[in-house]
């Protein structure tokens, strides 16, 4: 007969493993922060505020939580507006009524109330815009979708209540940003300068931060205990939280638990790698936060244990992957070396910088999957293709991109300019580079380094073909999926070059678009749903499936995918080129016992010697089943 207290000391023995394992990852975290609570109590703090003291989930090791089924829509709140009706509402309406069969995810980028940057300066955590809907629309979403919503967790607006209560200097938030004053006491001393009269950044010892922006670091701000130099990554409306105090931990923690009860399911932790900052360091994917990282993951998922964690990390390829950890910290991170290198393989004709990345990425273990996207509400970033891409062959992109109409955001790096032969002195000084390609992926695609050509539809869509065969999930920018052309009156407007690519349709416009079926926007929706349906009826396609890369030469990219239950192989080859060109079937070893047909065209293949020819853009996905 079974013990009716069996289940209580169960959970208390899991209540006591989540507290050890806790306590441990924030003594790492604060291992050289002076608290005022002890680590024990801080860690049943959190444990409490997530709602993990009754009832807790014991999540298990290297499950995949994703399938050949997944397709994230990555969308605003209000990209597509109807008169007299909440834009989520217009937004369910629009993926029920055109994606029902293919999108059954959505990244609903940050529908909270804002000042700025287009919803990633944040004023209010715990509401939803007013301008959108309300937390009803999203729960109604959540049940039809899963739901992806952004944890803006690095800073927050100028304009919120906390941010009022710091310049008050009392009230919730009035300890919460990270200032000058907090970095010289981060084990190291500022600057030997001891003149700060002028407030700048050359007063303070930054030489080594990591800027993703050429605007000043520090910002001025009046406050009731005098004058604070205000850290602020991004922009001086987006202030930096100070997570070396615990209550802003605590507060986040809050918000998560918040988050999950309305239905969300994947968390994207925006900007996580500048959380942590420590003088002396390029403050930039510091070890403090990886173990945050690790810290909400081990919360989060014994709350619920499908939930998954998404790091947006706009860095070089090699120190992305870090993310992964030992498979305790993202369950998956963007594969943000995609957009440029891919863009750049179908302007140049040339796939040997895209095979040499290929090859060169991990493949992901059980448990964590790489995101993959060729286009999102920001720009393409060009620092994940530091070291993959050459400067000359960086800047021929850029060039080509204004030459389509598109925008360059730009950022601030550091040289040292050597003064004597002997290396005995140097100064430095700053210099910019491109960050950011600011275009449409459908306006990016419509020509080569030679300019404009016929190919352009052609040229997007063998973009998605690829992207939607690699290993790892796919994710579809909405304004790809409609075939959106560059925003030039939006960037007019706002001044903000990334507006060039966060169109608001008037769902009458777009109906009627849509409508007509030789338009570029109902082609492109077409042509993109077509593929995701076929998408997700192949077991070779799963994100954790076998993937080989081919040797095809230079115009032709081709690999390999195989199910993780070895019954079913594709080849997905690309014809790169503007110019026909031929395959034998015999360079790829095709397994003559199996029958092999064309997913895409439906065409069989009688004899698997043959030699094929694919048109410009064309793309194979030849499969045995």
């Amino acid at each position: 007969m079974l013990n009716p207290n069996d289940d209580l000391q169960l959970q208390q023995q899991l209540q006591q493993q989540l507290q050890q394992r806790v306590a441990q990852q924030l003594s790492t975290i604060y291992a050289d922060i002076k608290l005022s609570v002890s680590i024990d109590a801080l860690a049943a703090e959190l444990i409490s505020t997530m709602g993990l003291t009754e009832q807790l989930h014991t999540p298990t090791p290297q499950i995949n939580h994703w399938s050949e089924k997944d397709t994230i829509l990555i969308t605003y709140g209000d990209s597509i507006l109807n008169q007299d009706e909440k834009p989520l509402q217009t937004l369910h309406r629009f993926l029920q009524d055109y994606c029902a069969e293919t999108i059954n995810s959505v990244h609903i980028l940050p529908f909270f109330p804002y000042s700025s940057d287009d919803g990633f300066s944040v004023i209010d955590y715990a509401s939803v815009n007013e301008a959108l809907g309300d937390w009803h629309d999203i729960k109604q979403i959540a049940q039809s979708y899963h739901l992806m919503s952004d944890l803006v967790i690095n800073h927050c607006s100028s304009r919120s209540k906390w941010f009022d209560n710091f310049i008050r200097g009392e009230g919730t938030g009035y300890d919460y940003f990270y200032t000058a004053a907090t970095y010289s006491l981060s084990n190291a001393a500022v600057s030997t300068n001891t003149d700060k009269s002028d407030n700048s950044d050359e007063n303070y010892d930054i030489e080594a931060v990591v800027r993703p922006r050429t605007s000043p670091l520090f910002r001025s701000t009046q406050t009731a205990s005098g004058e604070q130099q205000v850290w602020c990554t991004f922009s001086h409306d987006q202030v930096d939280l100070d997570f070396t105090n615990p209550k802003v931990l605590i507060n986040f923690v809050s918000i998560i638990r918040q988050y999950l009860d309305n239905g969300v399911k994947i968390f994207r932790l925006d900007a996580i790698a500048f959380l942590w900052k420590k003088a002396g360091t390029p403050c930039i994917n510091l070890p403090e936060t990886h173990e945050m990282v690790r810290l909400l993951r081990t919360l989060i998922e014994h709350a619920r244990p499908d939930a998954v964690i998404i790091t947006e990390t706009n860095i070089p390829n090699k120190e992305n992957l870090t993310y992964f950890g030992n498979g305790n910290e993202a369950h998956c991170i963007y594969n943000f070396a995609l957009p440029p290198l891919l863009v750049n393989t179908l302007i140049t004709g040339n796939c040997q910088y895209l095979k040499q990345w290929m090859m060169s990425m991990p493949p992901a273990q059980n448990g964590t999957a790489y995101f993959n996207f060729i286009a999102s509400h920001d720009g393409i970033g060009l620092r994940p293709a530091e070291g993959l891409l050459s400067e000359q062959e960086i800047n021929q992109l850029v060039t080509t991109m204004q030459a389509f109409g598109g925008e360059i955001s730009w950022r601030t790096v550091a040289t040292e300019t050597t003064e004597t032969k002997n290396n005995a002195s140097s100064q430095t000084k700053e210099q910019r580079k491109p960050y950011e390609l600011n275009i449409t992926l459908y306006d990016a695609l419509q020509g080569t380094t030679a300019g404009r050509d016929e190919w352009g539809h052609l040229r997007f869509i063998c973009a998605h073909t690829i992207m939607f065969a690699l290993e790892g999930i796919p994710g579809i920018y909405i304004h790809s999926l409609l075939g959106t052309s560059n925003d030039y009156k939006k960037l007019e407007h706002t001044s903000h070059n990334r507006a060039i690519n966060r169109h608001r349709w008037q769902l009458n416009s777009l109906t009627e678009q849509l409508n007509d079926p030789e338009s570029q926007h109902s082609r492109s929706l077409h042509d993109i749903n077509h593929l995701i349906r076929l998408r997700t009826g192949q077991p070779a396609f799963h994100p954790n499936a076998t993937q080989f890369t081919l040797q095809l030469g230079e115009q032709l990219f081709g690999f390999w995918r195989q199910s993780m239950d070895r019954s079913q192989s594709i080849f997905c080859i690309s014809n790169i080129s503007d110019t026909p060109l031929t395959l034998p079937l015999a360079s790829v070893n095709l397994i003559s016992s199996d029958c092999w047909y064309d997913l895409i065209t439906g065409d069989t293949i009688d004899d698997i010697n043959q030699i094929l020819t694919l048109t410009p853009y064309q793309t194979l996905w030849l499969s045995n089943r």
